[in-house]
């Protein structure tokens, strides 16, 4: 099959998802700058959202860089990554409109962790596929960063009910985690 079908309908869908959160925004009543106040939580929540559906979309770009075929468990392994980063939006508004409320706070470390759980998943299909001495295996290597976002994403889960804020301090460290294209996969794509 094609993996480049897959990379426009991916490419296509977290457009759509990005659209979404922005278009959720709502605008203050009032014209002052103080009015601005009150969406204050809902526009960081945005930006947080942005960033991680931005990094998954850089990662997802990089990481099929070195993906030789895709076949139908692979496309649906994608389709389960898109089906939960279009949850983010939902999750985001929610959580922005109720200023970071525990049980939004903790849904919203719900909508990342379970891309992060997908994310590894579509990881394994792949190397599954392509086999553990691919050029894709060999990239990721022990895949640190894979796997301690998730166990963070719990841990700001569970802290949402203690202090959201502590939780909102743990999703944007993992979103830094991520912030830079995974150098694994920049080094092998930049090989001659």
């Amino acid at each position: 099959m094609e993996k480049e079908r897959l990379l426009a309908f991916t490419d296509g869908v977290i457009a759509v998802i990005i659209t979404i959160m922005v278009l959720e925004m709502r605008v203050p009543q009032g014209a002052s700058l103080g009015a601005l106040a009150s969406v204050v939580p809902a526009f960081l929540c945005c930006v947080l959202s942005f960033v991680n559906v931005a990094i998954y979309w850089n990662n997802h770009h990089h990481f099929f860089h070195l993906v030789r075929h895709v076949n139908g468990v692979i496309l649906w392994a994608n389709m389960n990554l898109l089906f939960w980063l279009s949850l983010i939006p939902f999750a985001t508004g929610w959580m922005g409109e109720n200023h970071f409320a525990p049980v939004p706070t903790a849904l919203y470390g719900v909508a990342l962790l379970m891309p992060a759980l997908a994310w590894y998943g579509l990881q394994l299909v792949i190397i599954r596929t392509e086999g553990s001495e691919s050029t894709l295996a060999r990239a990721i290597g022990r895949d640190l960063k894979g796997k301690v976002s998730p166990v963070l994403y719990v841990v700001g889960i569970l802290l949402a009910f203690v202090d959201a804020r502590i939780s909102g301090a743990i999703y944007l460290l993992v979103a830094l985690l991520w912030l830079i294209p995974d150098r694994r996969i920049e080094r092998v794509v930049r090989r001659p």
